[in-house]
């Protein structure tokens, strides 16, 4: 019996895929569960419509994120901080910090898309990744340059 799997079933398979099982686990697990659903035409035409709009939405996030990727690039944050002869920060720049220089850009981010793995506390120059939506990452510069007292 073909049935198609509306969650992931371990050792079976993952959302969306038509596959094969005995017609017993079919009609006495997978469907009474709401784990699959019996491929007839009409369901089978439905996944497929189902992809189709799955498909553009994810083709106009993906733009999205390129255009926003585009003006991320664009812009390049500078931080003046106090610092050490040996080119370390008193203090630290944070994925907040650097949010914040962001917006004040005019690119709205989710602070918690900005990889940084740890805060930058040296001098120089230093590229942040921004995750951005459908798989989309945009390499920001950021200069931190220490302040003449």
């Amino acid at each position: 019996m073909n049935v198609i799997l509306k969650e992931n079933v371990d050792g079976l398979g993952v959302i969306g895929d038509q596959v094969s099982v005995k017609p017993g686990y079919a009609r006495n697990y997978l469907v009474p569960k709401g784990l699959a659903l019996v491929a007839n035409e009409a369901n089978v035409k439905e996944l497929e419509h189902q992809k189709r709009q799955l498909a553009r939405k994810l083709e106009k996030a993906r733009t999205d994120a390129e255009g926003v990727k585009v003006r991320i690039e664009k812009v390049s944050c500078a931080f003046a901080q106090r610092a050490g002869d040996d080119g370390k920060l008193f203090g630290s720049v944070t994925s907040m910090d650097i949010g914040e220089k962001v917006q004040a850009a005019g690119i709205e981010i989710d602070r918690k898309k900005i990889q940084l793995p740890e805060p930058i506390k040296s001098l120089g120059e230093h590229m942040v990744a921004i995750k951005l939506d459908a798989g989309v990452v945009a390499e920001l510069k950021v200069v931190v340059t220490a302040v003449e007292e």
